[in-house]
């Protein structure tokens, strides 16, 4: 039967089933090959040997024609195991000597069932039971064609089954290599933010604002806390990330104090909307750089979110300068801003997502993501 796609699954279904396969050639019958081995082998001869009954009563044949086609069948199934057993041994020897030892071992298969079927043909049927070589001739082609299809079957599905597990290796080495790269861009964030943070407070200790210096270690503490309960790789949703830009704008704060206005317009039906962990937190960290410590006034930084039909719309905007002219952007000085968010949107969606920067006519700068509406963490249902 041809493999058929699946129509009107849900979208959880589709993501990991493209297509319908029967139950014997999916990877669970085959989990035990050993009993997938006895169980095809149990099946195929008992097709067999009922093929092979249905054939003798409709041709009229006596009911001593029935056991012949038992011993047979029982004779086909013994042979079928050693064949089993010796071209396993086959599958490890090198590619020409395996071929060459398969072609011998199923013709010395063909004489062997041949000659038996031949004798209890004669012991049943004839007065003077014994071999000849028209007996044996006869049995020949038959035997032949079934050995033939099941060494056809056992290659076929021992081959399907290499295939698979190749995909599979394949398949899990992509994955560790996704959450692999997806982690050391998240780890490329925390270096980058604790140099600054440890650094004011260093600053406050040398002033002796020891009450300041106590605060900010512990507002750094909470923020720390918070983001090592999620994985490098999980996605959080975005109220919980809305939290996480809280804590840290709370660290800055103290910074800048009044210089630092920040401003959140969160849609409360996006909040659920799941997004990898600590995303947006560059962008605020580019607005606090390029934005709010040049300018003695400070900045407004704005963000907000909504949903657009079954997407969800992320912006964060600051009143700063925006780009200055023949520069290249306020993040690739850094070489973790805003590239390090392209490629996690790259891993995360591929390519459905939208990611925009520009500065605006009033001046300020706006950085808008565009992401599907996903309610639940797709890297938890992989594992």
């Amino acid at each position: 039967m041809p493999n058929l796609p699946v129509p009107a699954d849900p979208p959880e279904a589709v993501a990991t089933r493209r297509f319908w396969r029967p139950a014997i050639f999916s990877r669970p019958f085959f989990e035990d090959k050993g009993k997938a081995f006895w169980r095809l082998q149990a099946a195929g001869w008992t097709g067999y040997l009922l093929l092979r009954s249905v054939s003798a009563i409709s041709n009229n044949q006596p009911a001593s024609a029935l056991i012949s086609v038992i011993i047979e069948s029982i004779i086909g199934y013994c042979i079928t195991l050693l064949l089993s057993t010796l071209y396993g041994y086959y599958r490890r020897l090198p590619r020409i000597s395996g071929v060459v030892m398969t072609i011998v071992t199923l013709a010395g298969a063909t004489l062997l069932g041949s000659v038996l079927n031949a004798f209890s043909f004669s012991f049943m049927k004839l007065d003077n039971p014994g071999i000849n070589l028209t007996l044996v001739l006869g049995q020949l082609f038959l035997i032949f064609t079934v050995l033939a299809g099941w060494s056809a079957l056992y290659f076929g599905i021992n081959f399907y089954l290499i295939v698979e597990e190749q995909n599979d290796q394949l398949e899990t080495l992509g994955n560790q290599a996704s959450t692999a790269q997806l982690a050391m861009l998240r780890y490329q964030l925390n270096p980058h933010f604790l140099f600054n943070t440890l650094n004011s407070i260093s600053t406050l200790v040398l002033l002796k604002e020891t009450e300041r210096a106590n605060a900010m270690l512990s507002r750094l503490a909470d923020f720390l806390r918070f983001t090592l309960i999620y994985e490098p790789t999980a996605h959080v949703t975005l109220a919980q990330e809305v939290q996480t830009l809280k804590l840290y704008l709370e660290i800055e704060k103290m910074r800048f104090e009044s210089r630092l206005r920040p401003v959140f317009e969160i849609d409360p039906r996006a909040e659920r909307a799941r997004l990898p962990s600590l995303l947006l937190q560059p962008l605020v960290e580019n607005a606090i750089k390029y934005a709010v410590t040049p300018s003695e006034e400070g900045a407004e930084i704005a963000v907000s979110a909504r949903l657009v039909g079954e997407r969800v719309r992320i912006a964060v905007s600051d009143t700063g300068p925006g780009l200055i002219e023949n520069k290249l952007g306020p993040s690739l000085s850094t070489g973790v801003g805003l590239a390090n968010i392209r490629d996690r949107l790259v891993q995360a969606y591929g390519p459905d997502h939208r990611f925009d920067s520009r500065s605006t006519p009033g001046g300020g700068f706006v950085v808008e993501i565009e992401i599907p509406y996903q309610l639940d963490d797709p890297n938890r249902e992989a594992a």
